[in-house]
């Protein structure tokens, strides 16, 4: 029987990706929860796992050559499980070059864009002294929506992002773009996107990944990104 792979997370969307995948891949897995607004990610134990002080990451001990691996960044981690399990990184070499550009546009472009302005538009102004700053406000609710414009066109062509195959990238973007409310954006001229939210919202490993350790968003002390 396989080992199960550490995994350490927080409810975010970033968490989710990886909690998907291995929902989707049906690889078991033991949870150890990094409370981001405790500083779980900064204690020495987490460094030695994820030297960026960033979740997720997990510990692999069926790694390559059967010894254990341990793995930072949530793209590297949905690409590692996608070649261990031979699943969702695409049938053929040009549906694999599909999946790892959405997977870096999203890791290089919409991640960042809506976690900003996630920032920005929801906590910023709570701060104390309140940060409400319009300019910052403007600017990343406006690339989210451009950035969001892009996935709709994509969807426009393909039941998928990366083609009509569900695949990584999928699950490295929805999180995100399930939180479209929160970013200040509107799906009433983007029905594809709509649709694919849906569609990707009722598979049963989305609902269960997301379900992990679920509560803690609730917590007002959480940072919800």
């Amino acid at each position: 029987m396989t080992n199960p792979i550490d995994l350490y997370y927080w409810p975010t969307p970033n968490g989710w990706k990886v909690s998907i995948a291995l929902e989707e891949m049906g690889l078991p897995y033991a949870v150890h929860l990094i409370n981001i607004s405790a500083g779980d990610q900064f204690q020495p134990d987490f460094l030695k796992i994820a030297p960026n002080n960033r979740m997720p990451a997990i510990v692999d001990t069926d790694g390559p050559d059967g010894a254990p691996i341990s793995i930072f960044e949530s793209g590297a981690i949905l690409q590692y499980l996608a070649r261990k399990t031979g699943q969702f990184g695409g049938p053929t070499e040009r549906d694999r070059i599909a999946v790892d550009q959405w997977l870096m546009w999203q890791m290089g472009g919409l991640g960042p864009m809506a976690g900003q302005a996630h920032h920005f538009l929801k906590y910023a102004p709570l701060r104390t002294p309140p940060q409400d700053i319009p300019y910052a406000k403007d600017r990343y609710r406006e690339e989210t929506a451009r950035l969001y414009g892009v996935l709709d066109r994509q969807l426009a062509r393909h039941e998928y992002v990366a083609g009509d195959f569900y695949s990584i990238a999928d699950m490295s973007i929805w999180g995100w773009a399930s939180l479209w409310e929160g970013q200040q954006q509107t799906l009433d001229d983007k029905p594809h996107m709509k649709r694919w939210l849906e569609t990707v919202s009722a598979r049963p490993a989305v609902i269960a990944g997301r379900a992990v350790a679920a509560d803690l968003r609730n917590d007002p002390t959480a940072r919800k990104t």
